[in-house]
């Protein structure tokens, strides 16, 4: 059965998928969102495990295109929790209408460019073929499972959960000896709540995390007001920032090792009163010098040594990499949580899982009996819910095969070969590096400009130029080159998935990249292609 055709296919329904069906619709565009999931929301929709929530404030964490919407929604706490979050996405859904452009519950399977047309045939879960002149890949970067291949692991007589796809009725851990295989963002939000029911819980870690006191709290009325009333500079302010938020803050103005021990420690200090992952602000140099680096990430060691009561555990728990080389954590009573009797630690750096038996995990010959196994270990990131749809462009090229050596994009927006196909804050834009919602915007926007400019054009088409895709890809490297990023394995390189290419994926630096993509729009497009 072929569905009426559109002019836009939006895949996915949280931030990204809502607001391009907003936007699209409000230029006259006839488009469909098809989502996964039976509710929108994206990744919010699927991460339920307990504690989750933004590390990102709630009143930078959400819209800023309509002033009605940020003046009327309120938030109540400085990091929302999931459910929250939640309510927010049904709230704008419903506010600007938008469930009648959404398909729910449908998968999108594979999506075929036909020259001849000059459209996207898309197929979907619901056994409906599509069609449309635009394709917008909304499916977020961190979207897509990653659930590592351990022998025996479907063998496990217990139930098994992955934090990225919690049940929705939740989980009672209450007498039960439970296994949490990871620890990052995820598992550090929930270890503390699953310590607090659960009988015994062993955490495996392979590589500790750099955590810093989220010292969540309820929004002060008198603050809430104060920003409401200013919400544009305060907004504006944010998008000068490298990582789209925290504008008002005052950020560091000089290099961690240009001042005495004293006073660098004094601001450590004040920014871990703070609390945030504004704590990276505190120097101009800390991810550009290893040097400098090195002093904070001894600040947040000496930090971990004094809330771990045993000096093995705090030892084990301490990173020696590159502090924010990975995504830093922002926790609550996370590193305090290894003081409880029910709770212990098995360090699988050095002497990774065995396997998983029907009764535990097995690790250096030694049984770990549990009832419960959690998978707190992340997402293919980035590239991996777009990998998991078959993509074909022009002559049949799919796009996981372009993809093969690592993805490449021109501006991480389109890809050379895959005519009216748009990637929202794909590889090679700043995208996981900053507040997710202000690059958003600012990606979806542009998409918008692009599909008008097709239109203003009488063209049909419109894809990024190779050689233009071939200097940005060079761009994105040298400045990755240039910061400590790359000091470490992470997904944002995709070393968490086996057989994956080692490419340092999103951009640093949110007010540099928007400058970019303003100049070439001021130059007619440059690097794009109009047919």
């Amino acid at each position: 059965m072929t569905h009426s055709a559109r002019d836009v296919i939006v895949v996915g329904a949280g931030f990204a998928g809502l607001y391009t069906v907003h936007l699209a619709r409000s230029r006259g565009l006839r488009v469909e969102a098809i989502e996964a999931g039976d509710g929108v929301g994206g990744t919010w929709f699927w991460n339920r495990y307990p504690g989750a929530r933004c590390d990102v404030p709630s009143m930078e964490y959400s819209f800023g295109f309509d002033h009605d919407l940020q003046r009327d929604w309120e938030w109540t706490e400085r990091y929302a929790t999931q459910p929250e979050i939640l309510r927010y996405l049904d709230h704008v859904a419903d506010r600007f209408d938008l469930r009648e452009n959404i398909t729910l519950s449908t998968r999108v399977e594979s999506c075929r460019y036909d020259a001849d047309t000059r459209r996207w045939e898309v197929q979907a879960s619901d056994g409906m073929v599509r069609t449309a002149r635009f394709l917008v890949m909304a499916t977020g970067c961190l979207s897509a499972a990653n659930r590592p291949d351990i022998p025996g692991r479907d063998t496990f007589a217990g139930p098994v959960y992955h934090t990225g796809a919690w049940p929705h009725q939740g989980v009672d851990f209450s007498r039960q000896r439970v296994a949490v295989i990871g620890t990052g963002s995820s598992a550090v939000q929930s270890i503390p709540l699953i310590a607090e029911h659960a009988e015994h819980l062993t955490v495996f870690q392979r590589t500790p995390a750099y955590a810093v006191p989220a010292h969540n709290q309820p929004l002060d009325p008198a603050e809430v007001a104060a920003i409401k009333a200013d919400y544009p500079n305060w907004r504006a302010g944010a998008r000068q920032t490298s990582t789209g938020f925290g504008g008002h803050l005052r950020r560091g103005l000089t290099s961690a090792l240009a001042v005495s021990d004293d006073e660098r420690a004094a601001i450590y200090e004040r920014r871990w009163d703070e609390g945030g992952l504004v704590f990276l602000g505190a120097f101009t140099d800390l991810m550009v010098d290893p040097d400098a680096n090195q002093t904070a990430a001894e600040f947040v060691r000496s930090k971990i040594a004094a809330m771990v009561d045993d000096p093995a555990t705090a030892s084990a728990l301490s990173p020696s990499t590159v502090i924010g080389c990975k995504r830093m954590c922002v926790d609550t009573d996370y590193y305090v949580t290894f003081n409880r009797d029910n709770v212990s630690l098995v360090d699988v750096s050095s002497t990774p899982i065995e396997a998983i038996s029907p009764t535990g995990v097995v690790v250096d010959g030694e049984l770990h009996e549990v009832d419960a196994i959690v998978f707190a270990t992340g997402f293919d990131a980035m590239t991996g819910a777009l990998d998991r749809i078959d993509i074909r462009g022009v002559d049949g090229a799919t796009l996981r095969d372009t993809w093969s050596a690592g993805p490449v994009s021109y501006l991480g927006l389109q890809v050379a070969g895959f005519p009216n196909l748009f990637t929202i804050t794909g590889p090679g834009s700043p995208s996981v590096l900053t507040n997710m919602v202000v690059a958003i915007e600012q990606h979806v926007e542009l998409v918008a400009d692009l599909i008008d400019e097709v239109s203003r054009r009488d063209a049909s088409s419109v894809e990024a130029v190779g050689e233009a895709q071939a200097g940005w890809v060079e761009h994105v490297n040298l400045v990755a080159s240039l910061t400590l990023f790359q000091g470490c394995s992470s997904w944002y390189l995709g070393a968490n998935v086996p057989g994956k290419p080692r490419v340092f994926m999103p951009l640093p630096g949110f007010p540099e990249y928007k400058q970019i993509c303003d100049q070439v729009v001021a130059a007619g497009y440059d690097g794009f292609r109009f047919v």
